[in-house]
């Protein structure tokens, strides 16, 4: 029987990956480059399509067929595909991705939001096994989240759904350059670790640093015993907890699930995170929700690429939300 494979792509605004993967999620092969973006739209596409063609005939010498391709871009995607907005990626908004593949390529192929696409690829090789309602949520920059509902992905009636990142937790907060003021992403980010850690660490401590401060120096700080470092994820974690209380009470979810690059901090963040469900949630929630470690690493959006190909190869594509308008070209999930 002819081995099949699938092909997961993580678009960003500086690189390109793309990898073959096995339905065990075993990457068997991978190609990264810059996107090269900034060069406009065309230029990035033929880009792109030149790495699915490596791809293929890296495959096809070995006997693997490629049956379905699956992307993920950091932005707005519509449910029927259409990147709405992407502040990185600006020259791809207006672009229905899935369908330009699917034409070039002749395969069935299908573009997510790479937060939500992340949630499938730990629902489906990470983490999320065996659970069937979770949220994923993505550490960094900024604040990226996915939230996979009774198994399936939930997008919500447009695709816009778990912008997590987005809910308000200070009303007179901090502007946020969404238009909102004192969302969650400007309190729970590696930019907030590093404010946090300017008013926490003491003055004379904080000169002798010698390198940019940044989040993964106040982790390195913390494990050495500086004063105020370690609270600088508390505090996190804490803002944290006070967002997830609400919405643990409102879906009931089995796990939380953290990643990103200040999840390798888990360890300090996670008691302000307990405290705060412990107050805001009814107990018989809080007992039952477990909060995981992502367990994909710089994988994540190539398994959750992965993960999204699959999906369009079993129908399963568009996920769970509200009907779709007619002119979207697509069936209703």
């Amino acid at each position: 029987m002819m081995e099949t494979a699938v092909i997961g792509i993580d678009i960003g605004g500086t690189n390109l990956r793309c990898a073959l993967v096995a339905a065990s999620g075993a990457i068997l092969e991978q190609r990264r480059t810059a996107s090269g973006i900034e060069e406009g739209r065309e230029f990035f596409c033929s880009r792109l399509l030149g790495g699915i063609c490596e791809l293929r005939e890296w495959a096809a010498g070995r006997g693997i067929t490629v049956t379905a391709v699956g992307a993920g871009v950091p932005g707005l995607i519509g449910r029927d595909g259409l990147i709405h907005s992407s502040v990185n990626m600006r020259p791809l908004e207006g672009l229905k991705l899935g369908d330009f593949l699917e034409e070039h390529i002749s395969l069935p192929a299908a573009c997510g939001n790479d937060a939500n696409i992340i949630a499938l690829g730990e629902q489906r090789f990470g983490a999320g096994r065996g659970l069937s309602s979770f949220l994923v949520a993505t550490i960094g920059t900024g604040l990226g989240s996915g939230l996979i509902l009774d198994n399936r992905l939930w997008t919500g009636t447009n695709g816009f759904a778990a912008e997590f990142g987005h809910v308000t937790v200070h009303p007179d907060g901090p502007p946020c350059p969404c238009g909102n003021q004192g969302c969650l992403e400007q309190y729970c980010s590696a930019g907030a670790v590093v404010r946090s850690a300017r008013e926490l660490i003491p003055a004379d401590l904080l000169a002798t640093v010698t390198e940019d401060l940044s989040a993964e120096t106040v982790a390195a700080l913390a494990r050495q015993g500086v004063a105020g470092a370690g609270m600088a994820f508390e505090r996190l974690g804490r803002w944290l907890g006070i967002a997830l209380g609400s919405l643990s009470n409102t879906l009931n979810l089995q796990a939380i699930i953290i990643g990103g690059g200040v999840a390798a901090s888990f360890d300090f963040l996670l008691p302000g995170l307990r405290a705060e469900l412990s107050r805001r949630c009814f107990p018989s929630i809080c007992d039952g929700l477990a909060i995981l470690k992502t367990e994909l690493g710089d994988d994540a959006g190539l398994l959750g690429g992965a993960a999204l190909a699959e999906e369009r190869l079993n129908h399963r594509y568009p996920p769970l939300g509200g009907p779709l308008s007619s002119q979207s070209g697509h069936l209703h999930a």
